[in-house]
């Protein structure tokens, strides 16, 4: 079972974050990540999808590393059983909206399979080491997506 406390302060962490994104994505751009295991400020972008369900609108703060002309997330969970919720929304929909810091734009999101996963999971978890202690803690294989401006 999941502990209450910890999902509080991690669902207030995001709703503080989206806010702070949406007011001031200068400021919001880099994520302080010590509190979490991490090593410090680190890029963060906006990640609009539309909810597989609900077919409300969500709007997820996620770490992210460039790859090539591209932008990569994890959708790690925390090393949960489940996929993140965004992670099903994003099998329901052909383009997504990301934010990075000012910039706004679609993109399309794909799961990274093979050496190209094994390269941006490495690259990941060198800027996030918690991201490691994620996946030895769940048996499932955490998705690494590409996302894929569109021009």
């Amino acid at each position: 079972m999941s502990d209450p406390i910890i999902e509080a302060s991690t669902s207030g962490w995001i709703a503080q974050h989206r806010d702070l994104y949406r007011t001031d994505p200068v400021k919001a751009h880099l994520w302080d990540s010590t509190f979490a295991g991490g090593p410090g400020p680190l890029p963060t972008l906006l990640l609009t999808t539309v909810g597989a369900k609900s077919g409300e609108e969500s709007v997820m703060p996620l770490l992210y590393g460039a790859v090539n002309d591209a932008y990569a997330i994890i959708a790690s969970k925390g090393g949960a059983p489940k996929h993140p919720g965004w992670y099903h929304n994003l099998s329901k929909q052909d383009v997504v909206t990301v934010q990075v810091a000012e910039k706004v734009l679609k993109a399309k999101a794909r799961v990274a399979s093979g050496e190209e996963r094994a390269t941006i999971w490495k690259q990941m978890a060198a800027m996030y080491p918690p991201f490691t202690q994620y996946q030895e803690k769940t048996q499932r294989e955490i998705p690494v997506i590409v996302l894929d401006p569109i021009a």
